[in-house]
Parts: structure tokens; C-alpha cells; sequence
């Protein structure tokens, strides 16, 4: 250790060990914030301001109460079944992650060793220089936030109740294979299909997940499915924010420490963010005279998504690429699509999750199999010599297996999602009965995100005043009825 500065030397304490590095360690935390902090507050904030008015609460608190569900999940099974020893090609074996011994001791993923046909080994199975705690925190922000993302196909209509059983099931049965098939050493992680940080696990999961439920929950009330303005535009630009800045840490704290391919990923993501955002923007303005702020989050949104399969494995040239498909075909498939299509328009996928998430994903992982580059994935992939199509060689395979592997995650989420949907409603009702979906959060939870009577509010004269109009001569019994106001 001679040379060595104290700071960075190990074994200067009892908590610091000789395998700790302090920036790989504090670099992971600080992402797996960032990442925390675009599901809390971001997609709360989002989701509670870009909804009709009478639906904000339910909305937000949805979001809320996935994120603390999962963490509970997460600690107590599914950290393993998706990072730890192998049960089957698709599924590790569950256990708690919450041993001392576990989490203080230096970060293993077991199964992600990589060996090559002849049964010698290609790569070693991922040690970052820091404890277990910090991967079981660093993963289990990306599994609450898949379900955050999945819950904004079903606002609006969804029972609470339901929801909270949805949550862990969906988490167990289905965010798990995909998680653990990727990334932990599954059959796909093996054979080398690319997800760099979720495009696939999260965002293609998420919006075929959630376009699956929306099917089965039913659609909005039909005065809600026609008219369903946002309620708070400036909230939604809040949450977006936390979105886009907390990307940094969702594909900076893709390689598991502070290393080169961390800012590069950082520096292509927000190539591609803004890239789509504009194209998306000016086809608005084209299409429909007018830009939208709504439709710049969404152009925003599929810019994260496409880029995230390959934020660490592309050029700088390709991410713009890359912004500019991510700006123009999910456009497409909302915009135009959509409405052609019995049925995208027969499905209520209250936020089109499908469209930024689902269709953005698909897309940004069959476009790292063209642009994925040689000298990047070596750097980061476990299976070596890997590309691109676009640069020959072994490249055309690769695309063949991004698009397989988009195969299996879209299948398995359906089947799985039907199955969990089905299962749930025979013990309770999917979705809320005609008088909650009337009124809305007064209903469903008592609680108004605004103290303004309107929309969706049960009249209640304690709070409102007596006066001389209809509902004031009905008195109190009048707040079992809702108030019919224009949207």
C-alpha cells in the first residue's frame, strides 16, 4: 500500500474492506437514487398530474404503493429469483437477501459466469468492488419502476385492491424470469442477446404487461375514455424532469461501476432523449399544427426507452440515430396507428404505455443489434467478439438474437400477465365498480388532490357550504350523489 493515499486504501477501518472501491460504491448508490427518485417523486408526480383531476390521487398513490410493495418482495424472494443461483435456464432460486453476512460481504452474481462451447471459461461471473446491499438497492429500483411504468396502462379504472395483489404476483412470476433470463444468467444472457440497462427486462416488459392487463381490467368509464385532459401540465414537466436526469443513473449504473462505459452511456442517453423529443415535437407540429408539451414528454420518454438497450455499446452518431426512430415510430403507432387499429383502439391503455415503452423498447433493442459496437461490447458484454450488424461479421446473428429474445419476453408477458389477471379476479373485481368510476378519488379513497369542488367530487355541504341551489336544498344527503360538471 506504499503510495497509496489513506483515503482510497483498504482495510482503514472495520467497514472498509480491502475488495471496497469507495467511487465504484458511492457511484452505484448515488444511481440507484436517481434512479429511486424517478419513481418517487418523478412518476407520482407525473402520473398524479397528467391524469383528469378526479383520478389524480388514485393515480399517484398507485405508483406510490408498487414502490413500497416491491422493496418488501424484493428483499424477502425476488432479489434472488432474478440475481442469485441458478434454479432453471429462466429463474434463480428464491431466497431472502436480507442475511448480514449477505449484504456486507463483497457483491456476487453467481450464475453470469460465461463459458464457451468447449466448456472452458470465456468470462468471469460479475464481482463489483462493493457489498451486496448496494446491487439488492441498485436492482430493486429497477423492478419498482417497471411496475410503476406497467400501472400507467391501467389508471383510472384499476381496483386499488386489485392492484395490491397484482403487484407482487406480477413481480414473481413474471419481472423475475425476464430480470434473471437478461442479466442474471439466464439462457439469454448465455447466448448474448443485448440488453445493456432494461430496454427489454423493464420498458418491453412493461408496456406489453401492461397492455396485456389493460385487456383484461376493461376500459376507463366511457365520459372518462373521451375526455381525459391532463389536470396539472407543470406537475407532468416535474416528473418528466426526474425522468430525464434521473436516466443518468439508470444507464450510468448499467456496468456496475465508474468506468468509461458509465459516461458514455450518460452522454449517449441524453443524445437520444433530446433527438426524439425534437423530431417528435416537429412532427406535432406538422401533423397537427401545434406543438404539444404532452407529446414532448412522450417523444422525451421513447428517447430514454430506444437507448437503453445500447447506451453503453453505441456511438455517438448512432444514438442520434436512434433519437430520430424514437422520435417518428412511436409517434407513428400513437398518432396514426393507433386509431387504424381495432385493436390498439379496442384495448384502454390509459397512458399508451405500449407506444413509449413497448413499441420504444422493442425498437431500441433491434436497433443495438445494428449499431451495437465492437470495441464498446467488448468492454461490457460477456460474450466477446460481439457487434452490430451494421459491422459485419458475426453482427447479422446478433440481430437475429435481439429480436428472439424480444420474442420470449413479449410472449411470457402476456401469457403470464392473462394468467395473474384471471387469477385475481376471481377473488376481486379487476375493476371498480360504476359509482367509484364516477366520482373518482372522493370515492375510492376520500382524499382530493385539490380543495376545489368540481369534477368527479361528492357534494358534501360540511365542506362546501349550504346555498340555494339544487344540492343545497337536498342538504346533507346530498353527498351521496356525484356532481355533474362540464369537463
Amino acid at each position: 500500500m506504499a503510495g497509496v493515499p489513506v483515503a482510497y486504501q483498504g482495510n482503514t477501518s472495520a467497514a472498509v474492506a480491502e475488495w471496497l472501491n469507495k467511487g465504484d460504491n458511492a457511484w452505484q448508490l448515488t444511481a440507484a437514487t436517481l434512479v429511486g427518485l424517478q419513481s418517487f417523486p418523478g412518476l407520482v408526480v407525473l402520473y398524479g398530474g397528467v391524469v383528469k383531476k378526479k383520478w389524480a390521487v388514485n393515480s399517484a398513490f398507485m405508483a406510490l404503493y408498487a414502490f413500497a410493495a416491491v422493496w418488501i418482495c424484493w428483499v424477502t424472494w425476488a432479489y434472488n429469483m432474478s440475481f442469485g443461483d441458478r434454479l432453471l435456464p429462466l429463474w434463480g432460486k428464491a431466497r431472502p437477501a436480507l442475511n448480514q453476512a449477505l449484504l456486507v460481504g463483497p457483491a456476487d452474481l453467481p450464475a453470469t459466469a460465461h463459458y464457451r462451447a468447449d466448456g472452458s471459461l470465456e468470462t468471469p461471473a460479475l464481482e463489483p468492488y462493493y457489498p451486496m446491499a448496494t446491487v439488492v438497492y441498485f436492482q430493486c429500483v429497477f423492478a419498482a419502476i417497471t411496475l410503476i411504468l406497467l400501472a400507467g396502462s391501467l389508471l383510472g379504472r384499476m381496483s386499488f385492491l386489485a392492484w395490491m395483489l397484482f403487484v407482487p404476483l406480477w413481480l414473481t412470476f413474471s419481472y423475475t424470469v425476464g430480470a434473471f433470463s437478461v442479466w442474471g444468467g439466464g439462457f439469454l444472457f448465455h447466448w448474448g442477446v443485448i440488453d445493456y440497462c432494461g430496454g427489454y427486462v423493464i420498458h418491453l416488459s412493461a408496456g406489453f404487461a401492461g397492455f396485456t392487463a389493460a385487456y383484461w381490467v376493461g376500459p376507463r368509464a366511457k365520459r372518462d375514455r373521451e375526455r381525459f385532459p391532463p389536470n396539472n401540465i407543470l406537475f407532468t414537466l416535474t416528473g418528466a424532469g426526474l425522468l430525464w436526469m434521473g436516466w443518468a443513473g439508470f444507464n450510468g449504473g448499467g456496468p456496475y461501476a465508474a468506468n468509461v462505459v458509465a459516461s458514455i452511456s450518460v452522454v449517449n442517453t441524453n443524445i437520444c432523449a433530446a433527438m426524439s423529443l425534437i423530431v417528435w415535437t416537429c412532427l406535432d407540429v406538422v401533423f397537427f399544427k401545434k406543438p404539444s408539451v404532452v407529446g414532448a414528454v412522450q417523444g422525451m420518454i421513447t428517447g430514454l426507452v430506444c437507448i437503453t438497450p445500447g447506451a453503453g455499446l453505441v456511438q455517438g452518431w448512432a444514438a442520434i440515430v436512434m433519437g430520430v426512430l424514437a422520435g417518428s415510430i412511436p409517434w407513428y403507432t400513437m398518432m396514426i396507428l393507433h386509431k387504424r387499429s381495432k385493436i390498439l383502439m379496442h384495448v384502454d391503455d390509459t397512458l399508451g404505455v405500449i407506444h413509449t415503452h413497448g413499441v420504444a423498447g422493442l425498437l431500441g433493442g433491434l436497433l443495438t443489434g445494428l449499431f451495437a459496437e465492437p470495441t464498446l461490447c467488448n468492454l461490457f458484454l460477456p460474450v466477446t467478439n460481439s457487434r452490430g450488424a451494421f459491422y459485419g461479421g458475426v453482427g447479422g446473428a446478433q440481430f437475429g438474437k435481439q429480436l428472439a429474445g424480444a420474442l420470449f419476453i413479449i410472449g411470457w408477458n402476456v401469457a403470464v400477465t392473462s394468467v395473474i389477471c384471471v387469477a385475481i379476479n376471481a377473488v376481486v373485481p379487476l375493476r371498480m365498480p360504476e359509482e367509484q368510476l364516477e366520482v373518482g378519488d372522493d370515492a375510492v379513497h376520500g382524499e382530493e388532490a385539490y380543495a376545489l369542488w368540481g369534477d368527479g367530487e361528492l357534494y358534501d355541504a360540511t365542506k362546501h357550504g349550504a346555498d340555494d341551489t339544487e344540492h343545497g336544498a337536498h342538504g346533507l344527503s346530498s353527498a351521496v350523489a356525484p356532481v355533474s360538471t362540464p369537463n
